[in-house]
């Protein structure tokens, strides 16, 4: 009984691994027979035969193969089950190994197994692997023999006891075995890079299992593995050696035919582990005295033409003393040993190759080399001498298997794992034709960087590892608790716009700041607040977009009397969270924090706002930061588009701050931009003559008023400030795509200028409408269609605004989705926008969006953090709350008729524009 870590390998130089990694024999093939030509049993069909071997089908879906070989005095009966390691599900890591340990535990009838085999003389022995579970014995061939394992196995097929006593004692076995796999350091180095390797296929895992899960497996799940996995659809009897056909076939009909199959389906395994997109690598520390380094490399199926090329490649690596590795490695005496292995699986595998070596030489430089030479395989084609040895010598191999019918029973496991035992000859055939170009194509598609994983050992004089106690019993923790003092419990609020207005004090402060005060009781004597700075103007901002990015950035980066790490730290001290920030048009704050911590924080923002000292090592980061970030956006869909986009609906000159740049510029710009440019943007544009703060929670207004006027009087902007106008202009509707490589996420981007301000009779129109075609959640017209009826987006919505001040909106919509289904997106988003531009919504839809839209702005006003922008905004366009309460009110007035006109007013469908970017096909 054993498990392989490495199942229907071919091995090249590779007895130092092979002793590590694999704890019992496994290959082999077939040898030739004759088919039967009697009348066959009932319930029993012939399917097919190929050089010797014949199959066979039971009605209840068992697989029979009959290999016939009088050349030998002995028979092999095995059984081979469709469920390995592969098959497993999550806490059943080891399960089909356990299993196959369990069988041998008996069954009613055959209570003792072990010693029946004894008394036949048999040669037995079980083993598991990713994709399958195989049993069989070898024994003298006499047809009491034969009877006895035919039975033997039919019987275990299903009347295992599969005990809990039995799994007692067993587990300790099976963890014992796990423990000795765990002695060698290469076998294990070989688990952690397939683990790295495969991050969601069952291959990235042992066949023997994790140790919490042998040991704690509950014997219900281990009896409902069994139950649903044996049974005869689901394996294979092989019959090979010395034997009468016609009787043997009668036989397994007479002791496999009855056997039913579960009622339950046998499940089957999808998950496909995608294209490794870069290198991996592994390092493993553990006691002991070589070295060793490894890759593997992701390769097709042992089914797929190309495995053939692929495992001639593999020899060529690794034979000695003819392999590259040897030659590069061994021979210079950098390592002590080489080895290369292609392992032939049911789904994609790998190619693996590694190094082993003393301490005492570079581990490192041997990984170069390896790494190197396996991969400058596939630039140029190997000579034909190197492919024809190669050849030779697995066909040798493969005719040596085939000429012992003892190792072909127990071989046609593999064989029929990977999907049909004839794979056998075919695969034969495929290594005859194997050209010198098949193995430098199929060596340049996977011997890759970006498709492999490295592992390296590096042998320890101790243990090294940091032992993670398992969870603990909870209940003595939590039973008696009863906590510290409660937070400060808050007062109830009405968050209506008239109750706001009513509580809201305000005040100017010179040299132009205006105050909204909101006090209020809050949980945990909280306070929010929020400061807006606007400066510059259209001729005295012309140029100053990255001076005036970096001078914002640099606030919070060191102060007068606080480094940056400093700063860091008196904001823990005082439990505050603050964000001080700035563009080439203004400067922000956004504040949290306690009743008694709100003065410190405050004298913190406005030292950042008004003393920062601009360090050159921090500039430096920052840039670099800035850099970093743009280079990504070179090839990040949604930036590119949305770029594309914005370019076309705003055309400012480059030296506007409302230019929008791409990547590539912005990169430029950065690379240009100086600290000392950065430190006069701050001394020409900075101060509070046209400010805004709102505060709301738990404080003392004229405390508060107090400390914004010690903290900011007398503070003035040296350039007068204006704001900068964006007026409407038509833009003609645009069409166009943005090829990105590599990406499986696209970006849909559109957009539309609108020729409306806030207060325009038919604006509430359009904003209701928008929220119906593509805001709430997942119910709008957009989301019903594209993502839930279609599927074709996970994200999809639209969004609308207009200016307060001047008669400019937008409308514009999102959506991330596959690029194969580009058209498809398109194609929905215009008709459904068609539809409500003609027909409009009905009753019901309106009547929920009403609600909906209703709800969320009373949301928004309950939430301190949402409220002090609103009163901030207020204060800067010379608006109260009761705005708002209008604004709610016209909301609830509206008629489908209002929303169409609007709607057909301000949108048409053929002036959007819409700009998409992803890896078209």
């Amino acid at each position: 009984m054993c498990w392989l870590r490495s199942p229907r390998h071919r091995s090249v130089s590779f007895a130092s691994l092979l002793l590590a990694v694999a704890f019992c024999a496994g290959s082999a093939l077939a040898a030739t027979a004759t088919a039967v030509a009697t009348a066959l049993p009932e319930g029993m069909q012939r399917i097919t035969s190929v050089e010797g071997i014949t199959e066979y089908r039971l009605t209840n879906g068992l697989r029979v193969l009959l290999f016939p070989d009088a050349s030998k005095d002995t028979a092999t009966v095995n059984v081979t089950y469709l469920v390995g390691s592969r098959h497993e599900g999550y806490g059943e890591s080891g399960m089909a190994h356990l299993l196959e340990h369990m069988v041998f535990k008996g069954t009613p009838k055959h209570p003792d197994i072990p010693q029946e085999l004894t008394a036949h003389g048999a040669r037995p022995n079980g083993s598991t692997a990713f994709d399958r579970t195989n049993y069989f014995e070898s024994f003298s061939a006499t047809e009491t023999n034969l009877d006895w394992a035919l039975e033997l196995e039919a019987d275990r097929m299903v009347n295992s006891n599969i005990a809990k006593q039995d799994l007692d004692s067993e587990f300790s076995v099976v963890r014992n075995e796990f423990e000795v796999g765990e002695n060698s350091p290469q076998g294990v180095l070989l688990e952690r890079m397939l683990s790295t390797a495969f991050l969601w296929h069952n291959y990235g895992k042992s066949t023997i299992g994790s140790r919490s899960d042998i040991e704690r497996v509950p014997i219900d799940r281990l009896k409902a593995f069994y139950r649903l996995w044996y049974r005869p659809a689901n394996a294979v009897l092989v019959v090979a050696g010395k034997f009468d056909e016609a009787r043997t076939l009668g036989k397994i009909a007479q002791f496999y035919g009855p056997i039913p199959n579960p009622s339950e389906p046998l499940p089957s395994t999808y998950t496909s582990e995608p294209a490794q997109d870069g290198e991996r690598e592994v390092v493993l520390r553990r006691v002991g005295d070589v070295q060793m380094t490894g890759a593997v490399y992701h390769v097709p199926a042992g089914s797929h033409p190309d495995f053939a090329a692929v495992e001639v490649a593999a020899f060529i690596l690794g034979d000695e003393p003819s392999g590259r590795l040897y030659k590069t490695l061994v021979e210079s005496k950098a390592a002590t040993s080489v080895f290369a292995s292609a392992w032939q699986l049911h789904d994609p595998g790998v190619l693996i190759v590694g190094a082993e070596a003393s301490k005492q030489q570079s581990l490192t430089e041997i990984r170069d080399v390896m790494l190197k030479t396996t991969e400058e395989f596939g630039h140029s084609a190997p000579s034909a001498e190197e492919v024809e040895r190669a050849r030779q010598n697995l066909l040798t191999s493969w005719d040596t298997e085939m000429r012992n019918s003892e190792w072909a029973a127990i071989g046609l496991s593999e064989w029929s794992a990977q999907g049909d035992w004839r794979l056998m000859f075919v695969h034969r055939d495929r290594l005859k034709a194997v050209q010198p170009s098949d193995v430098q194509r199929v060596a340049k598609a996977y011997l890759r960087r970006e498709n492999r994983t490295t592992g390296m050992y590096f042998p320890a004089d101790q243990p090294l590892r940091a032992e993670v106690p398992d969870r603990p019993d909870i209940a003595p923790a939590v039973s008696d608790y009863k906590g510290g003092a409660a937070l400060a419990a808050g007062e109830v609020f009405d968050a209506s716009p008239a109750a706001i207005d009513a509580r809201t004090l305000r005040a100017k402060i010179a040299p132009g700041i205006k105050l909204s005060m909101l006090p209020k009781k809050t949980r945990g004597a909280t306070v929010n607040l929020s400061m807006s700075f606007h400066f510059g103007d259209q001729e005295s901002l012309q140029g100053q977009s990255e001076a005036g990015s970096m001078a914002g950035q640099m606030l919070m980066r060191g102060s007068a009397n606080h480094t940056r790490q400093q700063l860091q730290d008196e904001l823990a001290r005082l439990q505050s969270q603050l964000y001080v920030g700035g563009s080439p048009t203004g400067a922000w704050v956004s504040l949290e924090a306690k009743r008694e911590s709100l003065q410190a924080t405050l004298r913190l923002a406005a030292e950042m706002l008004r003393q920062p000292t601009f360090p050159a090592a921090e500039f430096e980061l920052l840039r670099q930061e800035w850099l970093m970030a743009e280079e990504e956006n070179k090839t990040d869909p949604s930036r590119l588009a949305y770029t594309r986009l914005g370019k076309h609906l705003n055309e400012w000159p480059k030296t506007d701050p409302r230019y929008v740049e791409s990547p590539e510029e912005s990169i430029a710009a950065l690379k240009a931009v100086t600290l000392q440019q950065a430190k006069q943007f701050h001394v020409s544009f900075y101060g509070a003559s046209s400010a805004e703060v709102a505060v709301v929670g738990d404080f003392d207004a004229k405390q508060v008023q107090a400390w914004i006027t010690e903290l900011f009087a007398g503070w003035k902007n040296a350039k007068p400030y204006k704001r900068l106008s964006s007026p409407y202009v038509a833009r003609p509707a645009i069409d166009e795509r943005i090829p990105v490589a590599d990406k499986e996420s696209a970006v849909f981007a559109a957009g539309l200028e609108l020729n409306v301000r806030d207060d325009a009779p038919e604006y509430p129109a359009l904003v209701l409408g928008d929220f119906m075609i593509g805001g709430g959640f997942l119910n709008s017209r957009l989301a019903t269609r594209i993502r839930r009826t279609d599927g074709l987006s996970y994200g999809v919505g639209s969004y609308l605004y207009a200016s307060s001040e001047e008669p400019a909106g937008y409308f514009g919509a999102s959506a991330i989705y596959a690029p194969q289904n580009a058209e498809k997106l398109v194609t929905a988003f215009r008709e459904e926008l068609v539809k409500v531009l003609d027909k409009g919504f009905t009753p019901e839809e309106i009547a929920e969006a009403k609600q909906g839209w209703l709800q969320e702005e009373k949301v928004s006003r309950a939430n301190d953090g949402e409220l002090v922008g609103s009163l901030s905004s207020n204060e800067y366009l010379g608006r109260t709350m009761a705005w708002d309460a209008a604004f709610e009110q016209k909301i609830a007035a509206l008629t489908n008729d209002q929303i169409v006109a609007a709607l057909r007013k301000h949108l048409d469908v053929a002036k959007i524009s819409i700009v998409q970017s992803g890896s078209f096909p």
